[in-house]
């Protein structure tokens, strides 16, 4: 049997989940030894429940046929499968609690085990949120580190194509099996996404992306990771629980600050008191993971020189939206001179315009004058 069809057919075994597989396989030694193991020798796993007993003692063909059919449908798809045991297989999956048994690859395999940081957060994302994960991914991205999500939209979204757009690559985690495309929204970025980086799953073909799979998801996301960042979550949040696994893991948690009354950055401060490392910009991230730079000591967008006129408007946004009556009123110049102004920002990739007359920067640094 195929070494690959023996893994299936342990991870397709009902009430065989990952951490009792990993108790198995320490006591037997590898997934041919356990499926060849002797009822007694398995009866005397105190760890083992008797209805799974009776699968890998007794329902063997039915699981081994299953994991024929699988094997069959992942080439027919192109899908790489990673058993535990594969050399392929990320080392730094390896050893959390409850590794999959398997991994289900559509993209570079690869990547699994190059240098990595997940990015979570909420799926209603505001647009401070949401520019802040695809700047960050963006300049991680650059320092050759993997951004690994969830793909949900939000948060999970933005990280994925800040990535790509800095020209790195991504991986997504998803909670279904790979044959599905869960948010139906993000067909073009999962075609991206196979095209310079990864997808994956632990679950077989057809599964559908129900609720209880993704905490599951979430460990997968942060055992892959050296760190996790969180840059948007409420206080009850999903995100939360990927943070905490990772801290389970022995992972680094890293938390981007927001508004004191945003609902959706609670989260991220709870994180903040408890110990987790505030994040300003990526050197935070890279100092705190001893990784070495390549760019300035400091990694921040720089916008370019603008005229004396255009270089005081810039400086009075911020990354929160401000109405344009405030900023008439704080520049001193002409309402015509201003939306002009504003409109030459937006162009140049420096200002988003925002429902109500608002607008908010989106570089960091202020441009020097010329």
């Amino acid at each position: 049997m195929d070494t690959r069809q023996q893994w299936l057919a342990l991870a397709l075994t009902p009430g065989l989940g990952p951490a009792t597989l990993k108790k198995l396989v320490e006591r037997f030694g590898s997934a041919r030894q356990i499926l060849t193991a002797s009822r007694k020798a398995l009866e005397e796993c105190p760890f083992l429940r008797k209805d799974t007993l009776g699968y890998l003692c007794d329902q063997k063909t039915l699981t081994t046929a299953a994991a024929e059919r699988e094997l069959q449908l992942a080439e027919k798809a192109g899908i790489t499968i990673l058993c535990w045991d594969d050399p392929l297989f990320p080392p730094l999956l390896k050893e959390i609690s409850d590794p999959p048994p398997i991994l289900n690859v559509l993209g570079d395999p690869q990547l699994l085990s190059a240098p990595g940081i997940a990015m979570v957060g909420a799926r209603a994302a505001s647009s401070y949120g949401l520019q802040v994960a695809g700047r960050l991914a963006a300049e991680l991205a650059r320092q050759n580190l993997v951004i690994i999500s969830g793909f949900a939209l939000g948060i999970d979204t933005a990280a994925h194509r800040g990535a790509l757009a800095a020209g790195g690559n991504t991986i997504a985690v998803m909670g279904c099996g790979l044959d599905i495309i869960y948010p139906s929204q993000n067909q073009k970025l999962h075609e991206q996404i196979i095209s310079h980086g990864a997808i994956i799953s632990e679950s077989p073909l057809g599964t559908q992306p129900e609720g209880f799979r993704f905490p599951a998801r979430n460990r997968i996301i942060s055992g892959l990771s050296l760190g996790v960042v969180v840059v948007e979550a409420a206080h009850r949040s999903g995100t939360l629980i990927t943070a905490h696994q990772a801290l389970e893991q022995g992972r680094d948690v890293f938390a981007i600050p927001g508004r004191i009354d945003s609902p959706k950055s609670e989260g991220c401060h709870r994180l903040i008191q408890e110990g987790a490392k505030l994040v300003h910009n990526a050197t935070d991230i890279l100092e705190e993971l001893a990784l070495i730079c390549t760019a300035a000591t400091e990694i921040r967008p720089q916008a370019p020189s603008l005229p004396p006129e255009e270089e005081k408007v810039f400086s009075l946004l911020e990354v929160y939206p401000k109405n344009i009556e405030a900023i008439i009123q704080a520049a001193q110049l002409p309402a015509h001179r201003i939306s002009e102004i504003l409109l030459h920002l937006e162009l140049r990739g420096l200002v988003v315009s925002l429902p109500g007359n608002h607008y908010q920067r989106l570089a960091e640094s202020s441009p020097s004058s010329v």
